[in-house]
């Protein structure tokens, strides 16, 4: 193998550039040359490719976002999407592809291996933390701690006007972020995709808190954890209960910004375990991290494996908020 591709593909996370960085420098110390997929599939069918060496990758592990750019493709959704993609490839000698993405960025590449042979690699990029195989994904805690500065900024507020807040944090299908943050930040309520709970059951907990003499409450939210976010949640507590809650939604602030100490390592430990990986011709696998130790999934077991959020933590949850 002498060329290799290295793309990010659906939504953005802190640490990307760190995993573009070090796949593009590991590569060259091991003798390959490096070429650079610009808005991930959208890209690759476009023949939107650039050459990168370690100089195009300086003072970028520091950056929010992609330098290599990301989009989501419809025409890579069909078989004739997919066959430019793969010729384009083949085009310009790129004998083996690094992904950096989640869920759908996984599928697109497994598709690519099966359909036109073209060897891949992936390493979990996404802020939700959902992809199995890995402990942690390139993004989350970023996500997770700028969040927790929002709600610490947050529970300030509350606490000086006695008042009950429901914070949303992203997380449509996995309720990572929000268990995370929800723990770290001393909340009275968590809400989670995995663990609905209904307006009256989060009304009362709210009650009861203020029965034991809590001034203010917080409550965090996933956007998924309830039929119309913080903001459903809300309006249902107060049509239950008379509770009057204010509602601030994260949004996408949790994607943006410089990537943690944690997620720069992570993400420079699996681009470089992306590199190794195709030299050492082990292809159609996600590369993670599981208990601090380098971690190779096939492709199908990391798609359709389900990753469940700790439930110990869950439960240590409900009794801090006490």
């Amino acid at each position: 193998m002498k060329r290799i591709g290295v793309f990010t593909s659906g939504g953005d996370a802190p640490g990307m550039n760190a995993a573009i960085r070090a796949v593009v420098r590991t590569g060259t110390a091991q003798g390959l040359e490096i070429v650079g997929i610009r808005s991930g599939y959208e890209g690759m069918i476009a023949g939107d490719l650039i050459p990168m060496g370690p100089r195009d990758v300086a003072n970028t592990l520091q950056r929010g976002g992609t330098i290599l750019l990301t989009a989501r493709s419809k025409e890579f959704l069909t078989l004739e999407g997919r066959a430019k993609a793969a010729a384009n490839l083949k085009a310009a000698g790129v004998e083996g592809v690094v992904c950096i993405g989640g869920d759908g960025s996984y599928r697109g590449a497994l598709k690519l291996m099966e359909e036109h042979g073209i060897p891949v690699v992936g390493a979990p990029g996404t802020i939700d933390n959902d992809l199995y195989g890995s402990d942690y994904t390139i993004g989350f805690d970023t996500a997770v701690n700028i969040a927790l500065d929002a709600i610490d900024r947050i529970r300030d507020t509350a606490a000086s006007h006695s008042r009950v807040f429901f914070i949303e944090v992203m997380g449509r299908h996995a309720g990572f972020i929000a268990l995370e943050v929800g723990i770290a930040g001393g909340a009275e309520v968590i809400v989670l995709p995995e663990d609905p709970i209904p307006a009256p059951i989060c009304a009362d907990v709210i009650r009861q808190s203020n029965d034991k003499g809590k001034r203010s409450s917080i409550v965090v939210v996933a956007e998924g954890g309830y039929k119309g976010g913080a903001q459903g949640l809300a309006d249902a507590v107060k049509a239950c209960s008379g509770i009057e809650p204010k509602v601030t939604v994260l949004g996408h602030i949790q994607r943006g910004g410089s990537p943690t100490a944690m997620d720069r390592v992570l993400a420079s430990r699996l681009g470089a375990a992306c590199v190794d990986a195709l030299m050492a011709g082990k292809i159609g696998i996600a590369i993670g991290q599981v208990n601090d130790e380098i971690a190779h999934t096939p492709f199908a077991e990391a798609v359709e494996k389900r990753k469940d959020i700790n439930r110990s933590k869950y439960e240590l949850a409900k009794v801090l908020a006490l």
